[in-house]
């Protein structure tokens, strides 16, 4: 379908796999089940999109879009991908490259923020900006990419150049402790988080080409989950 540069990705409520073509500036739509091409959900350019890092469904059905390069995130239709409006108005809050987003336990939606090393917090309805939920730096953090809440509340953010994992009070955003570090393990330009079924949590590992998985508990390395390379596998993410 012209997929070029695909970033992140995320199934719908219909069940169907939506990711961002980073490279087209657009968001395709695929069979959840198949993997075929449905169509383009969202046109390169709508509403301003441009060099997309990230795409989330918010409660209402609607899908929201980090657009880095503009700083913003614009929110579409979640059945047509249709245009909506610009819902975190571009550098809102410090928003300096927008990456990986998520609405959290409290329903608010929440940013890494690479341009400043935070994560940046916005009312669920509104879209205002409610702070720094991790302030600039807090813990080491240089260049936020993904991030999970974990099972404990807490929340997990991979800090790429520090080549860690940092853990961070879920309620208060305070630093807690560097949860995975290279003097540990293997990690090497952490790029992506995910908690798995197993409740542990996996790491997109960008500079081995692999997928690492931890301990949610001690952040022990478990394995090598996917091995570098496997499969073609180059820059996770």
């Amino acid at each position: 379908g012209g997929l070029d540069q695909p970033f992140n990705l995320v199934f719908g409520t219909d069940g169907d796999l939506f990711v961002v073509s980073t490279g087209t500036d657009s968001v395709l739509r695929y069979d959840g089940e198949t993997g075929s091409f449905l169509g383009v959900f969202v046109p390169a350019g709508s509403g301003g999109l441009e060099d997309p890092n990230d795409l989330v469904f918010g409660s209402d059905g609607n899908l929201y879009v980090s657009s880095s390069n503009s700083n913003a995130v614009l929110r579409y239709d979640g059945e047509t991908g249709d245009f909506i409006e610009i819902f975190v108005a571009p550098g809102e809050g410090g928003l300096d490259t927008p990456a990986d987003s998520m609405f959290g336990p409290d329903g608010n939606l929440f940013i890494t923020n690479v341009g400043d090393n935070s994560v940046l917090e916005y009312e669920a309805i509104t879209g205002a900006f409610l702070g720094s939920f991790v302030p600039s730096g807090s813990g080491g953090l240089n260049d936020p990419f993904g991030f999970q809440f974990g099972p404990d509340g807490d929340l997990y953010v991979a800090s790429l150049k520090r080549d860690k994992v940092l853990r961070y009070d879920g309620e208060t955003g305070d630093f807690i402790q560097i949860f995975i570090s290279q003097t540990s393990s293997v990690v090497d330009q952490p790029e992506g988080l995910t908690i798995g079924p197993d409740g542990n949590l996996y790491v997109a590992n960008r500079g081995q080409d692999a997928v690492l998985r931890y301990d949610i508990d001690t952040g022990a390395l478990i394995d090598v989950f996917v091995e570098p390379g496997s499969g073609g596998l180059n820059n996770p993410r």
